[in-house]
């Protein structure tokens, strides 16, 4: 759908109700916000760009639909709190307390420090909390102590010890999640899916002696609980659910997944939803995998979603699910172009260039849509993933399928909203950057498909080799994304693109190779402070695969490390010998995971996506900063708002706001179950 067709659509309005039941008639009203001139960027700060997004078509959903699309947005956001408190145990004090201070301090608020105070608590709600999204590393206030102090004395709150000592002394749980294979995981990491005082040997210990190894459909062992130490000294769980830990937030969740039941678009999805508010309220993950299978298999309907305690890419060992919800309207025409990748699902994985005991004999139920989001919330909100494969449990994957989706919208918002520059500035030829200009949003899309469609898809393990997150531990989600990454790269130049109608010519492969590349060696760098090493599990995967690919095509200069004007490039200048790399290390990412070889893994991943050379990563950074836009962008979400008469919503109109702290504000207050 072209953009103009958006616009329009989104004036359309809904005429009168005339319902079987005695409601009365409703008054004409607009379904959709007047986007004439819609802003997509709203502000910037810190390394942060604030987007906004549209849900096209929304007056063409039914109102049973539209009503569905509320309940799961409003489920989603009574979950907002739990997020703040799995990424550290001091942030919803913390949060708490200076929105306060916001809302209620009534001196000077025009100084240099309000403004960095202002921009403290922007970032905090970006993160989620007072460490950095991507990196992981805390981020300290600017302003000093002793302000806070007259702050929240003139606001008449207060903060522990504790919590100050987290906020202002930079080596007090520095690092979220810390990764560094020489230190106590566990220890090490600030998230709070565990007891400050709980180890790594502690907590592997308690796993192995709870698990099944000869089990071939174990469940998700920890997925939605904290690890505690006992009054005894044991170790224990504290276990996500209505009446357990964040009761008060899934109780009012489980409420609204109730009204979805009653909307619901076909008695599978009215069936899964059903499992998944048995689950919230009893906390049983074998309800969590009946679900996921019912999840899996209802791929009728317009109107879908992902949530729960899903991915795990907050927990160092691999084992505690992250909470977020994204509610999605299926995009008929993108879906419809892009489901050949399924229709042929069989082939890519007959025919990628993995040793034959890993690939599977038959891929089941791999569906794909391209969506737009109605809405996010938890660790997808206000930074958002383009696209998702679920569920994660192998087993379910390979005997019920999976659901893949790209977020059409949320990409096109990118897009929309980026400053641009990065061709010019770090492509090094006209050729690639007028390629770039022309093929790059469709080699973007097309990547993600292949990524979340086919990659995450792919492969098996080897019999009675333990699950990814037991043998390869702090290194699966990084090989995993490669893993995905290096499938998309082998195939997106493959000629079967072609032969399908997916591209038109091999301009589009070559368009995602320079980008890749000049990303996974230079451009993802901006994102680091200097000196930092490379913690982020993505941005360590696409490390991995660009310098591996680079170092060993050196010997015929499959890639070219080039100076030019005082600036470094890094040249394609063979793309099928590239192609070539990424099939070898494919397979080999493919037997580390079939195999369970942990040592491997950690050599790769140590060797090739961990160190930053200070030199390049300066030079970056310079460049970087001549440009327009932020390394990071997120998005404030539309407001979904009910049309209510006699206690009943009737239907939904949505507006677009465009104040982040507003938004942010307005969440706390209707939100704030924890």
């Amino acid at each position: 759908m072209s953009k103009l067709n958006i616009v329009l659509l989104l004036l359309v309005s809904l005429a009168i109700y005339n319902c079987q039941s005695s409601e009365p008639e409703s008054a004409e009203i607009s379904l959709v916000a007047d986007t004439t001139g819609f802003e997509w960027r709203t502000e910037m700060f810190a390394d942060v760009q604030i987007n906004r997004y549209l849900i096209p078509g929304w007056e063409k959903l039914s109102t049973q639909q539209r009503k569905l699309v509320y309940f799961l947005v409003q489920a989603g956001l009574e979950g907002r709190d739990i997020m703040y408190d799995i990424n550290y145990r001091h942030n919803l004090e913390i949060r708490k307390a200076l929105e306060h201070v916001y809302n209620n301090y009534g001196g000077d608020r025009n100084t240099e420090e309000w403004g960095q105070f202002q921009t403290y608590l922007k970032r905090i709600w970006f993160s989620n909390g007072i460490h950095h999204h991507y990196s992981m590393n805390k981020f300290l206030p600017e302003f000093s102590r002793e302000y806070l102090d007259g702050l929240l004395q003139a606001s008449s709150v207060t903060l522990s010890q504790e919590a100050l000592q987290a906020m202002f002394d930079p080596e007090k749980d520095s690092k979220k999640v810390n990764l560094d294979s020489d230190v106590d995981l566990v220890l090490e990491s600030a998230v709070n899916f565990y007891d400050p005082d709980v180890t790594q040997a502690e907590v592997e210990k308690y796993f192995e002696g709870i698990t099944d190894k000869e089990d071939e459909t174990p469940i998700s062992y920890g997925l939605n609980s904290k690890i505690i130490r006992n009054e005894d000294g044991s170790i224990g769980e504290d276990v996500y659910k209505v009446g357990g830990r964040y009761g008060a937030a899934i109780e009012k969740m489980v409420e609204w997944l109730g009204q979805a039941v009653e909307v619901a678009e076909n008695p599978a999805q009215a069936d899964a939803l059903k499992l998944l508010i048995e689950y919230y309220q009893t906390g049983d993950l074998e309800i969590w995998d009946q679900y996921n299978i019912a999840w899996s298999q209802a791929i009728e309907g317009d109107i879908d979603y992902i949530t729960g305690f899903v991915e795990v890419y907050n927990d160092p060992l691999g084992y505690h699910g992250s909470y977020e919800t994204i509610v999605e309207i299926n995009d008929f025409e993108a879906s419809d172009r892009m489901k050949v990748l399924m229709e042929n699902a069989q082939w890519f994985e007959d025919n990628a260039p993995l040793m034959d005991q890993h690939k599977k004999e038959n891929v089941v139920g791999v569906s794909y849509k391209v969506v737009n989001v109605a809405g996010e919330s938890g660790d997808a909100s206000p930074s958002t993933p383009v696209g998702v494969n679920l569920p994660n449990a192998n087993w379910i994957r390979s005997n019920y399928g999976s659901k893949s989706v790209s977020l059409g919208n949320i990409i096109d918002g990118y897009k929309m909203a980026s400053a641009g520059g990065f061709e010019e500035e770090f492509l090094m030829t006209n050729e690639q950057r007028q390629r770039s200009e022309k093929y790059g949003s469709l080699a973007d899309k097309l990547s993600t498909a292949l990524h979340e469609v086919l990659g995450h898809a792919s492969g098996k393990l080897e019999p009675r080799v333990g699950t990814p997150k037991e043998t390869l531990k702090n290194y699966r989600s990084t090989l995993e994304e490669g893993r995905a990454d290096l499938f998309a790269l082998y195939y997106i130049l493959d000629p079967k693109l072609k032969e399908l109608g997916l591209v038109p010519s091999d301009e589009v492969g070559k368009t995602e190779y320079d980008t890749y590349i000049t990303n996974g060696i230079m451009y993802q760098l901006r994102r680091l402070q200097l000196g930092e090493d490379i913690e982020e599990a993505h941005m360590r995967n696409r490390a991995f695969v660009a310098r591996w690919a680079y170092q060993k095509g050196q010997k015929e200069n499959v890639i070219e490390k080039v100076q030019r004007d005082s600036k470094t490039y890094f040249v394609v200048n063979d793309y099928q010998k590239l192609r070539d790399l990424f099939g070898q290390l494919l397979k080999e990412v493919q037997r580390i995971k079939s195999q369970g070889d942990f040592e491997a893994a950690k050599a790769l991943i140590e060797d090739y996506g961990v160190k930053v050379d200070p030199e390049l990563h300066q030079e970056v950074l310079d460049r970087v900063s001549t440009l327009e836009g932020a390394p990071y962008g997120g998005f404030i979400n539309p407001r979904l708002v009910p049309v209510i008469e006699n206690d009943q919503v009737l239907d939904v109109r949505v507006e677009y706001p465009d104040d982040f702290t507003q938004q942010m504000l307005e969440y706390a207050e209707q939100y704030g179950n924890l």
